[in-house]
């Protein structure tokens, strides 16, 4: 991974806490340590039968009964919730963490949490299309996670984020250039012909979807292309001028003329 997101500074207007984004990452730890091999990662019982593997799917393949705990359709979500090992997990949770929480603010709980199973099931189909014969399963919230930034990018692009460059280097910058270099680093990787671990057409699966839904699903009033807004500076109030005393009335029975 090129660069760790660490924080973005950018508060949140509309919600006080963003608790789907909160539970989307606590389901996603419990399931990997109560369902699946805990630190040990996944084991092979739970990828086969909840991972998605596109030859099932695709019923080029039956899945055997054994395994058959869901219908081979709900594996288009159900792979999401599942990871290889602790770096996988904490990796895409991060993710998660940084940006969930504004995408939320910007959707509403319940359209956040319709954005983020639409973008699961679009990342997996992406990669079932992609490679509809494949015996390989894929896990992962990363094809989710890419909606998310996405939506992100759209809403916020000069939001400034902190991360962690090569594992190393912290620096802020723009998510204009920390996103959309991530952005271009999926596509391209997408359109390559070697072959590796990463499921990259599920990533631009997730984009794509990301991308489009955050246009409807926002609230009314919020704009795409947001700039920061400068902190209002404070204003001392000046002290109030004290209270005028009138001359005392002088001109008396005694006052001599």
């Amino acid at each position: 991974m090129a660069f760790i997101p660490l924080y973005d500074g950018n508060p949140l207007r509309y919600i006080r806490h963003p608790w789907v984004a909160w539970g989307l990452i606590a389901v996603n730890a419990a399931v990997f340590f109560f369902f699946e091999g805990g630190l040990k990662g996944a084991d092979e019982a739970s990828v086969l039968s909840y991972g998605l593997i596109p030859a099932l799917v695709d019923h080029v393949l039956p899945r055997p009964d054994d395994l058959a705990a869901i219908p081979e359709w709900a594996t288009l979500f159900t792979y999401s919730f599942l990871h290889a090992d602790f770096w996988h997990l904490g990796g895409n949770m991060i993710f998660l963490w940084v940006f969930a929480d504004n995408v939320e603010d910007c959707l509403g709980h319940v359209r956040f949490l319709i954005f983020y199973v639409i973008c699961a099931i679009a990342a997996g189909g992406a990669y079932v299309l992609s490679s509809p014969a494949s015996h390989a399963p894929v896990i992962g919230a990363s094809g989710a996670i890419a909606g998310v930034v996405a939506a992100y990018f759209l809403l916020y692009p000069y939001a400034k984020i902190w991360i962690l460059a090569f594992g190393r280097i912290p620096l802020r910058l723009n998510a204009l250039w920390v996103l959309g270099f991530w952005i271009l680093f999926q596509v391209y990787a997408a359109f390559q012909t070697s072959n590796d671990d990463t499921a990259w057409w599920a990533h631009i699966g997730g984009l794509a979807s990301g991308a489009i839904l955050v246009l409807f699903l926002r609230r009314p009033g919020v704009r795409l292309f947001a700039r920061p807004v400068p902190p209002v500076p404070a204003v001392v109030p000046r002290p109030a001028a004290p209270p005028s005393i009138a001359p005392p009335d002088i001109d008396g029975p005694w006052t001599r003329r």
